[in-house]
């Protein structure tokens, strides 16, 4: 394989001298050449019927048709050939409908007819919703950190245009106690009106995908609040709002009969309300240390979420904080404040008994409210495994993401067996402030329906979940694996912690990229030449299937050539996200390139163009890799 030069590309050297560094094109690689002959015989072109033997055998796409071959041959020829005709009237029926090398080469890079996942939604769609995991936001109304940026609907209207399907919403009393707004509670964040989040639900909420949304929600309403957010909800959605005839269901609806539909999740209101302290766990300030670490931070790290440095005033100020944010600053009038919660769906069940009450304050629920909930957000009291009982009526727990790291180390296999029929929600810390996320695999690897997720942010563990969420064709809902599902004996349960047999081994081969030099401007890697590429190939599932490799640097090249393959075994392959990086080689820890992440389980085999994002999951107009997957 190589590369055919074709101009220079002129660079300042130091402070007189200029320096020129070719700037290549790419040519076909020898693996495509030995394709290519073999589908041809030898020979030059690849007609229509060679081209979906080829789609067909090589690339594995099973369902292709040989007309759907023949409109491929037709669409590269148009954009091959067809310049010619703004200078030239050339007939397209005399146009011989074959394809060369550079043709096919061609096509391969095009993403919009070569990507490496389907497009289309093809899981069972059929099954109960404790079946799938479901794309889920945190806090979904937050433009940034968590303690002190504004509320708004723009944040929820981007997330439900990417296809995420559960919406969180905090409820709080306005402060005349005559309205409802979302907001954040006790901290410095801006509310945004409940009405304009609900309508932008309403407008926004089946762009991406026509399967349901789920609003979880936060409640810190009155009696009279409660009934006036059913009302609102009633009004706003009309017939898309969806509840259930019976208080006692057996089994949750399908996505497919809920389609175009939103349902409501929240703890449902016990006859007894109203109580003298307003309570929110979520934002419970006397933080223990156990709470306030992850099992990575335990190990010595800092917490990246750690309030450190940070210095907050007004309302807060005087709070006290132990664990990684004991040395934040606050400064003002609201010393010790100590916050509860009535009906807050992030505190995990059984830290704070929330139906305690006043009964000098006893009040009857809103029974539109009751009524308009779906997805009921219960605790049982007793052990943990008295919690994931899974007879009685089904509903959902909420845990921080501490929380289920803690529980899995003994009770992995109830977990498991809990989110069989029931739904379990696990969200970031609430060390968490600057709105950053936990791996999410701590959550899927033990069937938790709803990671639920800060979208605001821009590192790994985000990318990680757009890219998991690129299956089924982007749909928001995807079908669990059966190995979280299957009833096993007790000596045979899955432990994703237990190393597994390999199942299949993933062959994966980079080949070259291009783009960047569309994308980029000339100096945005380096002022004095051109970038220095290299990719890192990464599986992150079980830990056993943990694996981390890169290629060579490509020096000097805005059009890198590595033709390098990889062997990844894999046990549990279903969990598997190939992560995908390009970054260019400096001094320091380099410059982002571009990324992706892609189910493995999903992988279209053979040649495939792969698009890469940006740090914010935005896909670049021009960057890509081409690449082949294999498995064994």
């Amino acid at each position: 394989m190589g590369n055919s030069m074709v101009t220079h590309n002129k660079y300042k050297s130091f402070m007189f001298f200029i320096r020129k560094y070719k700037v290549t094109e790419l040519v076909p690689p020898q693996d495509l050449k030995e394709v290519f002959s073999k589908f041809t015989g030898g020979g030059s072109y690849v007609s229509a019927e060679q081209l979906h033997q080829f789609l067909v055998e090589h690339q594995a796409e099973k369902d292709c048709t040989l007309l759907d071959a023949e409109k491929i041959v037709k669409k590269v020829l148009q954009i091959r050939i067809r310049p010619q005709q703004e200078t030239v009237n050339v007939d397209e029926k005399n146009i011989e409908q074959k394809l060369t090398l550079d043709d096919i080469f061609y096509f391969l890079r095009m993403d919009d007819f070569n990507n490496p996942l389907k497009a289309e939604v093809h899981h069972d769609m059929n099954a109960p919703l404790s079946h799938y995991f479901i794309y889920a936001g945190h806090n979904s109304y937050l433009t940034g950190n968590q303690l002190s940026s504004d509320c708004s609907e723009k944040p929820i209207i981007k997330a439900l245009q990417r296809g995420v399907r559960v919406i969180e919403l905090d409820l709080w009393p306005t402060f005349n106690k005559d309205d409802i707004k979302v907001d954040h509670g006790w901290t410095l964040t801006t509310p945004v009106s409940a009405i304009k989040c609900l309508e932008s639900i309403r407008e926004y909420g089946f762009v991406a995908s026509q399967y349901p949304i789920i609003i979880t929600i936060e409640d810190h309403l009155t009696r009279d609040l409660q009934a006036k957010f059913a009302e609102m909800a009633t009004q706003i959605f009309g017939e898309m709002l969806y509840y259930p005839e019976t208080d006692c269901l057996t089994e949750f609806p399908s996505p497919e009969s809920l389609k175009n539909r939103v349902i409501i999740s929240t703890k449902p209101p016990k006859e007894c309300f109203e109580h003298n302290s307003i309570k929110d766990n979520d934002n419970f300030l006397m933080l223990s240390g156990s709470e306030s670490s992850s099992s990575s931070e335990s190990r010595g790290k800092e917490s990246p979420d750690s309030m450190t440095g940070v210095k907050i005033e007004g309302t807060m100020a005087g709070v006290k904080f132990e664990g990684p944010m004991a040395e934040a600053k606050f400064e003002g009038p609201m010393a010790e404040v100590k916050i509860e919660s009535t009906n807050g769906s992030d505190c995990d069940e059984g830290d704070i008994n929330t139906w305690e009450c006043d009964h000098k304050s006893y009040q009857r629920c809103s029974p539109d409210y009751k009524r308009i909930i779906t997805i009921r957000n219960r605790k049982l009291k007793g052990s943990l495994k008295d919690k994931l009982k899974i007879d009685g009526e089904l509903r959902r727990l909420s845990w921080s993401e501490t929380t289920l790291e803690k529980a899995s180390e003994s009770h992995g296999a109830d977990i498991v067996r809990f989110t069989q029929k029931n739904i379990l929600r696990v969200y970031p810390n609430l060390t968490r402030v600057k709105s950053t996320n936990f791996k999410p695999h701590i959550g899927w690897m033990y069937g938790a329906q709803m990671v639920a997720f800060n979208m605001q942010g821009h590192a790994k563990p985000l990318w990680l979940m757009q890219g998991m969420f690129k299956a089924n064709g982007g749909c928001g809902y995807i079908k669990k694996p059966p190995c979280l599902m299957q009833e096993h004996p007790c000596d045979n349960e899955f432990d994703p912690k237990r190393k597994q047999p390999v199942k299949k081994k993933l062959k994966v081969k980079v080949y070259m990229g291009h783009g960047w030099n569309l994308d980029f401007s000339p100096t945005h890697f380096d002022k004095f030449s051109p970038p220095d590429f290299f990719t890192k190939i990464c599986i992150v599932g079980v830990p056993a299937d943990y694996a981390k490799k890169k290629t060579k640097v490509v020096i000097d090249n805005w059009f890198p050539v590595w033709d390098e393959e990889f062997e990844f075994p894999l046990t549990v392959p279903e969990l598997a996200l190939l992560r995908i990086q390009v970054i260019h080689k400096d001094q320091g820890k380099g410059d982002f390139g571009g990324q992706t992440c892609l189910p493995v389980s999903e992988l279209k085999l053979g040649f495939r163009s792969v698009p890469l994002y940006n740090k914010k999951g935005e896909k670049f107009k021009s960057v890509k890799l081409l690449m082949q997957f294999q498995f064994e």
